[in-house]
């Protein structure tokens, strides 16, 4: 008897029949399917502000910072990639934002031209611009690194609370222990909603540590940096004991 399919139907019929996957080929496309659907859901880059005091007495630290950024980025490549912009105050009251980064090399690019210079410090100036920042477009977090606060603690009260009704939480790192400076960057990350770490010039691996964990937490929520912290630094365990308090 004749087959009653014409040629072309024949190829369509003996295509569909090849395309069927092996068994064990079927079982290993819905394992990845299953570890897919247990990654943190992102919508692209995430945005993240990465504020530096200037001022005269920072100088190692914003080499060590410069040195730390490409490890930053590197950490969140997995979770759908980092934005960040660079902020800074240094000198008689000069304030440097640049442009939205999403690779590290433009911003190492960027701090390598810059040296630190005397000055008072500019968090007021550093929180308004984020929160002007936020109203252009949604960011997921701010990181400040710095030693000293020579500021109104009230008006800075003020704005982190503001930051935390609009859930950008501020990651506060200090260099050394200064006690005045110390109260108001706990004060100012409750507020926010975010956290504080206390680190030295000698703990380079603590401050590489905690920067990747803000940025995996920017990119992939508090999930990804419960995961990260599993085999982290103690640091970065108490970084996400403050987020979940």
């Amino acid at each position: 008897m004749k087959n009653p399919l014409r040629p072309n139907q024949t190829k369509v019929a003996a295509s569909k029949k090849t395309d069927r996957l092996p068994v064990s080929s079927q079982h290993d496309v819905q394992t990845f399917l299953s570890k897919l659907a247990t990654l943190p859901k992102t919508t692209g880059e995430a945005r993240l502000i990465f504020s530096v005091d200037a001022t005269a007495s920072r100088q190692a630290t914003w080499d060590v910072a410069s040195q730390l950024q490409t490890d930053m980025f590197l950490s969140t490549q997995s979770l759908g990639g980092l934005n960040v912009q660079l902020c800074y105050f240094r000198g008689f009251g000069e304030f440097f934002s640049s442009n939205w980064q999403s690779n590290a090399d433009d911003i190492v690019q960027i701090m390598a031209g810059i040296r630190c210079q005397a000055g008072a410090t500019q968090l007021e100036r550093l929180l308004r611009h984020a929160i002007q920042e936020n109203d252009r477009q949604k960011i997921k977090c701010i990181v400040y690194i710095g030693d000293a606060m020579e500021e109104n603690i009230d008006v800075l009260a003020q704005l982190a609370g503001k930051l935390g009704l609009l859930n950008v939480p501020l990651f506060m790192f200090q260099e050394r222990g200064d006690p005045v400076a110390r109260q108001a960057y706990l004060e100012m990350s409750r507020l926010s909603g975010g956290a504080y770490s206390q680190f030295d010039t000698a703990s380079v691996d603590q401050l590489k540590e905690l920067l990747k964990a803000v940025a995996i937490y920017a990119a992939g929520g508090l999930k990804a940096l419960q995961d990260f912290s599993k085999t982290s630094h103690k640091t970065v365990k108490l970084l996400e004991q403050q987020l979940k308090s």
